[in-house]
């Protein structure tokens, strides 16, 4: 079977700073007091200097940010500012920083979070830069993964520029027309989800193997870090559009979908499906699997999940075994009856709707 998958990465979102603990601090330190702030740090280095900065950059090309915790300072970062004269736009390089750890201390999420988020107002929101960061960090660390967490809305915003251009420019629309997402793991949600999934079946009157009432009985008996995972997307308290998926281990599923025809004209699928790429950044899911693919039988469904730029794999062939004849032919013969079950179903589904439609 065909199935298009993307890779998240095993990343966490940023928190915005939660109180007046954090103190940002941008250009008001001189170069003799960098140095004795350079002091404090066992990860300082060469690239950080005010020295190495001002010789190969420029003083003028320079930026400091500080980011102090109850007036203490916990992180510094040293950048190059590369910005034609009166234009807004430009490079903010960070080059082996920031610089976040504390002689005798040892490296702290919470700090590299805070500084990733300070980097990003002050150089990306506020002045419109492209930054750029090469972290005093090494493939496979500790220290690597850290940094990856803490900066992982960098990431983020290079998956949702991979997005094919159609499909972004539809999220974009969908961000726009005042919806709101709910999402969770409880019974509510799940009611909510198949109030739409029977509408949307109702109005389609399509022939499918699965038992949402099934799903419903599975996510009771599932344990807590197991279970599947809802999102609704609303509009003035009505429902529109839901999902709901797997995620356990590294890898993500898609299992169920339900959208209203207005919530396929307010775009409300490629809103839930982003804000579940959020979520699954957020708690370490690597990979997601947006199930299978049919180009030619099923069109508009294969453009929509190509639209994640994603990868087109296959599964292996089933793996099989048998020594008693009897058990191989009663199976082959009863996957074979199987089939053509579901093949009549599905001839019938379509007389079905040929009908319904020479009535209209």
């Amino acid at each position: 079977m065909s199935v298009e998958t993307i890779a998240i990465d095993r990343e966490t979102v940023l928190s915005p700073m939660p109180d007046l603990a954090w103190h940002t601090e941008v250009d008001h330190a001189r170069a003799a007091e960098w140095s004795e702030m350079l002091d404090l740090f066992d990860d300082a280095n060469i690239y950080q200097t005010w020295s190495y900065g001002a010789v190969r950059w420029g003083t003028k090309n320079l930026s400091h940010l500080v980011l102090k915790r109850n007036g203490e300072v916990v992180a510094i970062a040293q950048l190059r500012i590369v910005r034609p004269a009166g234009l807004k736009f430009g490079l903010a390089y960070l080059r082996w920083g920031p610089i976040c750890q504390r002689k005798g201390s040892e490296l702290e999420r919470e700090v590299l979070s805070q500084m990733a988020q300070a980097l990003y107002v002050e150089y990306v929101v506020k002045r419109g830069l492209l930054l750029k960061i090469i972290p005093n960090a090494f493939a496979g660390s500790l220290r690597s993964e850290m940094f990856q967490s803490a900066f992982s809305n960098f990431s983020q915003e290079e998956l949702r520029r991979k997005l094919d251009p159609k499909w972004r420019n539809k999220l974009s629309g969908a961000e726009k027309n005042c919806l709101r997402v709910i999402s969770g793991n409880s019974a509510d949600e799940y009611r909510t989800f198949c109030g739409m999934y029977r509408e949307m079946r109702n109005r389609k009157e399509f022939e499918t193997t699965v038992d949402i009432q099934e799903f419903g009985r599975i996510q009771e008996e599932l344990g807590e870090t197991e279970r599947l995972r809802i999102l609704i997307v609303e509009r003035s308290g009505v429902p529109l559009a839901g999902m709901v998926a797997s995620a356990i281990g590294d890898s993500a599923i898609y299992l169920l979908g339900a959208t209203s025809d207005e919530g396929l004209k307010a775009k409300g699928s490629y809103l839930l499906q982003w804000t579940l790429i959020q979520w699954l950044k957020e708690n370490g899911v690597r990979w997601y699997d947006l199930g299978g693919i049919d180009p030619e039988g099923n069109p508009g469904v294969y453009q929509f999940k190509k639209g994640f730029s994603g990868a087109d794999v296959c599964q292996l062939t089933p793996l099989a075994a048998c020594r008693n004849p009897l058990s191989s032919a009663v199976a082959n013969a009863g996957l074979a009856v199987n089939r053509m079950v579901r093949g009549i179903r599905a001839m019938n589904l379509g007389r079905r709707h040929r009908a319904s439609g020479s009535d209209r």
